[in-house]
């Protein structure tokens, strides 16, 4: 199924790009959590940023990388926070917003966890298959 992201795209809804390339588009998102809120997206439909070929990958690293640039440069930001969440929408995308202060962006508290727990999980990470 087609998400969103890909009916944007093919210009079947309409967005304000802010740069594109062959295999990359960005635009602004809808839900700004600052001004210039920006989203990188391939435009080949790929559900999880980890399933992407790492030349694909590498490839959405350089083009995340040109527009922050560009946004830092048009907003004057002191730094531009990256984020990928990879719930909202099953089409890879990178958030880029643009910030002053780290009060400007909303930061998930930490989880409930027993530092009992740390030496377990950490076992079972390094013997986890790769």
């Amino acid at each position: 199924m087609s998400s969103i992201f890909s009916s944007i795209i093919a210009g079947e809804i309409p967005c304000h790009r802010v740069w594109e390339d062959d295999d990359h588009l960005a635009f602004l998102d809808i839900r700004p959590i600052q001004p210039g809120h920006c989203l990188v997206i391939p435009k080949r439909e790929v559900s999880y940023i980890f399933d992407l070929e790492p030349a694909d990958y590498a490839a959405l690293w350089a083009a995340v990388r040109i527009v922050e640039k560009k946004l830092r440069n048009a907003t004057a930001c002191s730094r531009v926070i990256v984020s990928v969440i990879g719930w909202e929408v099953p089409h890879v995308h990178v958030h880029l917003i643009p910030t002053s202060d780290i009060s400007e962006f909303q930061l998930p508290g930490p989880c409930e966890f027993e530092a009992s727990q740390f030496e377990t999980l950490a076992a079972r990470i390094q013997q986890a298959k790769v």
